[in-house]
């Protein structure tokens, strides 16, 4: 496993873990509720080298429909949040404002999920491009890019669902896992629910400066106030931007234009919010000790990905909206790779699921969204237990095929009689 210094692009173990000796202890037990316990150490090798296969199958693929792909989103975007903004200088008119917030909104939406997000993982660094590359991008959003590949690119990827160590686990102020103690203050997280879906990209913002660490003492000062000093800067910069220089140039409508950034800015949070936690806190996503994992291979960290994570089933639209997040399961097996081509590796990963009795964690939008929060309303309050966890993934039955018949004759008509 990685250490804990600096972010990283990819969080994919090594292959070399596999090699250490004593690895694959765990796991063989046949009654075994848990998918990682109930695998023998050769099936989870076995796993991990099928992921892996998946993984370098892609990456000895991408080339220039990928570079298109991301070149044309990212000019889609652009163009659309400068015809937005044109709009919005006319926002005296009613549905000038509603077409320019709607627009603006959208547009912050694709920066937030399927650019930015995406750029910052690292996934389009193949490209050495120096304009669309992780080490240079920065996107339209309150939280700096060094601290979110930190907190997320690290932290969650290489830690995913492990609690005490993956502080998206409930973000170090809710409860949203029983295996997390109860505490009287968790009785305020319905309502901090509702502030963090409205103020999510501030929460993210400081979501890297270890607020646990900072209440025991244990933050460094110097370390923290060149964090502070780091986000400060980027919240006036977003400030300035979305509250004083665009409402200027609005003139005397400059109240529209302002209320027009406020409105995109807390439509793509409520969103990003949203999708964010369907991804993870559904009631199929598994969570870990860290004792569960101590002697983790390669092939359990993918195991544990698989299981730890939760797709949302929409249309094309909806995944492109949500910044291919909706294939949460394929984006944790393979965070470095193009979020454009998580559908397309989906049925491969299933097949996986399928040869070895794991679940695929999916569902609709609103199903995710509702058990969500039922989880967050219910771990407020003492107590709770783990919910029902899905079967093994069993592939649909393939539509019988329907033969060609001529009116007039009996049966189906062959190709070649």
């Amino acid at each position: 496993m990685s250490t804990e210094s600096g972010p990283s692009t990819s969080s994919i173990p090594d292959t070399q873990d596999d090699a250490r000796p004593g690895v694959s202890r765990r796991g063989g037990d046949p009654t075994a509720s848990n998918p990682l316990h109930r695998l023998t150490p050769e099936q989870i090798e076995e796993i991990g080298e099928a992921f892996q296969k998946i993984h370098d199958e892609v990456r000895a693929d991408l080339g220039d429909r990928d570079a298109t792909y991301i070149r044309s989103i990212i000019e889609f975007h652009r163009r659309l949040t400068a015809l937005s903004r044109i709009v919005l200088m006319a926002s005296r008119y009613p549905p000038a404002w509603l077409l320019g917030t709607t627009g603006l909104s959208v547009a912050k939406i694709l920066e937030n999920m399927e650019i930015g997000h995406n750029v910052l993982h690292g996934q389009w660094d193949w490209m050495n491009d120096p304009q669309i590359h992780s080490s240079t991008w920065d996107w339209d959003t309150a939280s700096t890019a060094a601290s979110w590949k930190h907190s997320h690119n690290y932290i969650h990827h290489t830690f995913t669902n492990i609690v005490g160590k993956d502080k998206d686990v409930g973000y170090e102020f809710m409860r949203i896992d029983p295996k997390q103690p109860w505490e009287p203050f968790f009785l305020l997280q319905p309502l901090l629910n509702v502030l963090v879906m409205v103020a999510f990209e501030w929460g993210v913002a400081i979501h890297d400066l270890d607020l646990e660490a900072i209440r025991k003492g244990k933050k460094d000062k110097r370390q923290l106030r060149d964090e502070l000093k780091g986000i400060a800067g980027k919240a006036v910069r977003q400030i300035a931007k979305d509250y004083v220089l665009f409402p200027a140039l609005s003139g005397k409508h400059w109240k529209k234009t302002l209320k027009a950034n406020f409105t995109a800015n807390i439509v793509r949070n409520v969103w990003a919010n949203a999708i964010i936690f369907c991804g993870h806190f559904p009631d199929q996503a598994y969570t870990f000790t860290e004792e569960e994992v101590a002697d983790e291979t390669r092939g359990g960290w993918y195991v544990r990905q698989l299981i730890g994570a939760a797709n949302i089933e929409g249309s094309d639209t909806f995944h492109l909206m949500s910044g291919n997040l909706s294939y949460q399961v394929e984006h944790h097996l393979f965070p470095d790779m193009p979020s454009s081509r998580y559908k397309e590796i989906a049925p491969k990963v299933k097949a996986v699921c399928e040869q070895y009795g794991l679940p695929y964690n999916t569902g609709p939008f609103l199903q995710q969204w509702l058990m969500v929060q039922r989880s967050i309303l219910r771990l407020a309050f003492p107590g709770g237990q783990e919910r029902p966890k899905p079967g093994a993934y069993v592939a649909p039955p393939e539509p019988p095929r329907e033969r060609p018949t001529v009116p007039g004759v009996a049966g189906p008509v062959p190709a070649f009689p």
